[in-house]
């Protein structure tokens, strides 16, 4: 069965929720499924059948090589595209790559937490 949108977002919320202290809502849109550590931001899964993407936070380096390696990978939406980036169902794209950026882009985020607020 190939990877499709629906299990790039299931993958990707998986991930999420079986990291430390994550809580996810929907603040912005019904259609916006908001993951955040420490009251911030680091995973959109987009709910909206025409468009199965997530957007996670990336070394500007980094997705910038992802999008030139992976055609379903695009600038960031909804958020700064330097430091963001939108993943959808493409070729290339596999459980493994989508549960690692989600990982990357947690990190990332708890950088910029003080210590003393975050998770464990």
């Amino acid at each position: 069965m190939s990877f499709n949108g629906t299990k790039l977002q299931d993958t990707a919320r998986r991930t999420a929720l079986a990291l430390p202290g994550v809580g996810h809502g929907r603040p912005f849109t019904e259609q916006l499924d908001v993951y955040k550590v420490a009251g911030k931001v680091f995973l959109i899964v987009t709910d909206d059948p025409d468009e199965l993407i997530v957007t996670l936070k990336a070394e500007p380096e980094y997705g910038r090589l992802l999008q030139d390696q992976y055609p379903s990978l695009t600038p960031g939406r909804y958020l700064d595209k330097r430091h963001w980036i939108s993943v959808g169902a493409g070729r290339g794209v596999t459980a493994d790559l989508v549960a690692e950026l989600v990982d990357q882009s947690y990190h990332l985020v708890l950088e910029t937490v003080p210590r003393n607020r975050r998770p464990g």
